[in-house]
């Protein structure tokens, strides 16, 4: 099982990792193209409404509620069946947005004016709307190629969901190019969605001889089972969901450029939580289910845990690094178009962002261990609690520290909706030991030291060296073996296993 876990781990990580670099390049490509005023604001804006509709249609829940939907057909030798599910969801899915998509166009000049950008002027306003407009029949290819992936997934067929994001992100950034405005970008978004998240998956499960009929029927009860941990996701206003929403409703009021700075760092820091988190999320979870479905749940809870402890050491060394060299990431990053005052903010943003990057990316990890249970309720409900309760606290901490209040108060929402899916995850595994509590006290020194190394070595003068990338690879490097260091020195044994590793590797290259 762990092999298994390895080899999709490897295939999401790799990919993820090549997703984040050409992410890089269109946060890059974005910067040179429309600054960051006005241009990128209105950018940052144009995908609130469309994210919002597909998470209302559980876009993001299709693969972890009908990936055990279909192995289970595949498991019984009944492939027709499971093609038969598949078909009678995506029909249904596809019904309720031919619905959806009309009333949501209608509505959309007043969602903005209202919800989205309720700070910005009228034209801007009405700019957004027509953005908004361009991007919404997207939703159509990721909601439906997100079913596709999880048949795909269900088969431990990893690689062709994997690039999915690989082609959308080269596609917007191929739209920007030539657009060289919002508009060209949006259009981009929407092409690669067909060509990435839908297209691709479509191709790899032709290959596997899919059957996609006309099936429709109301009382399927795959369709139910489906609808039921599904419900859960599409009732709840998660902060995981609605965090870039209500940071750009909050931003609004704050000039020109806000909301921008704070799409640019929170783009910075979803780098190591979509490669360490995202990626450990995707693999494990095939494997999760079956160990439940065999009744292995303590080996299920092991392996959740194992997983998470080495994701969180990993994504902890990319917080040290990031928070060193901040400033640094937004100029080689961003370029140019932005001045000096503006790629500070965004570094301190990035390191306020930080705070909270091993909750980002532990949740999902965590989630999962939810959904592989059959229980989709408590981390909709959990993240639902930490929105409302959130809510104050971010308006709060934006009037009394302005802009930089913002990360902050994500990063203090995220972590307490983590902690306390942690202890309620805890609770369906009695006896388990997960290793997290010792892990936490090991890696705190390292934490603190590494982040004072960093701010050590700025305040020393490696900050005033003349070009941003050396001086952002030698803060950051520093920081990082600090926090490497202190985290073999406390002998922690995933800093261990990562050492041995790497030196077996320089080994075999000697």
């Amino acid at each position: 099982m762990r092999g298994r876990i390895g080899v999709a781990a490897l295939i999401w990580g790799g990919s993820l990792m090549l997703a984040r670099v050409i992410g890089l390049v269109r946060e890059a490509t974005l910067g040179r193209v429309l600054g960051g005023g006005g241009e990128a604001d209105l950018y940052a804006y144009a995908f609130r409404v469309p994210d919002f509709l597909n998470y209302l249609l559980a876009g993001g829940a299709l693969s972890i509620a009908f990936i055990p939907i279909f192995a289970r057909w595949l498991a019984e030798g009944d492939e027709a069946r499971g093609w038969r599910s598949f078909s009678v969801i995506a029909n249904t899915i596809l019904l309720l947005l031919a619905g959806a998509l009309p009333l949501v166009w209608l509505a959309t000049p007043w969602l903005v004016e209202v919800v989205v950008a309720p700070g910005a002027n009228p034209a801007d306003q009405a700019r957004v709307a027509a953005l908004t407009r361009i991007a919404l029949p997207a939703q159509i290819f990721h909601i439906v190629g997100g079913l596709l992936s999880a048949a795909l997934q269900a088969r431990d067929r990893h690689a062709l969901p994997a690039l999915a994001s690989l082609l959308y992100t080269g596609s917007i950034i191929v739209g920007g190019l030539v657009g060289q405005s919002p508009e060209g970008f949006v259009w981009g978004a929407l092409v690669g969605s067909a060509l990435g998240p839908f297209g691709l998956p479509l191709l790899g499960n032709l290959k596997e001889g899919m059957r996609w009929s006309l099936a429709f029927d109301p009382r399927d009860p795959d369709l139910r089972t489906w609808a039921l941990r599904s419900l859960p996701i599409m009732l709840a206003f998660s902060i995981i969901v609605f965090d870039d929403t209500v940071l750009a409703n909050q931003a609004s009021s704050l000039g020109e450029g806000a909301v921008a700075s704070l799409m640019y760092a929170k783009t910075l820091m979803k780098v190591p939580m979509g490669v360490f988190g995202l990626a450990t999320g995707m693999a494990a979870y095939p494997t999760l289910t079956r160990l439940v479905a065999e009744g292995d749940r303590a080996g299920a809870y092991r392996t959740l845990a194992a997983a998470t402890r080495m994701m969180l050491l990993l994504a902890l060394g990319a917080q040290v690094a990031m928070t060193a060299a901040g400033p640094e990431l937004s100029e080689v990053i961003y370029g140019g178009r932005l001045s000096a005052e503006q790629h500070h903010t965004i570094g301190l943003a990035l390191g306020l962002f930080g705070l909270g990057l091993w909750a980002w990316s532990a949740q999902g990890l965590i989630s999962r261990g939810f959904y592989a249970l059959g229980q989709t309720w408590p981390p909709s409900a959990l993240g639902t609690v930490a929105l409302v309760l959130a809510l104050p606290v971010y308006a709060g901490l934006r009037v009394e520290l302005g802009l930089l209040g913002l990360p902050l108060a994500t990063s203090l929402a995220v972590s307490a909706y983590v902690v306390a899916l942690i202890v309620l995850l805890r609770r369906q595994f009695p006896g388990v030991p997960d290793g997290l509590a010792g892990f936490a006290l090991r890696v705190s020194p390292a934490l603190g030291g590494g982040l004072l190394v960093g701010a050590g070595a700025r305040a020393a003068g490696l900050g005033a060296l003349p070009w941003a990338l050396p001086r952002g690879a030698a803060l950051g490097g520093l920081a990082a073996l600090a926090f490497f260091g202190i985290a073999l020195a406390m002998k922690i044994p995933e800093a261990s296993t990562l050492a041995s590793a790497l030196r077996r590797r320089l080994g075999r290259r000697r």
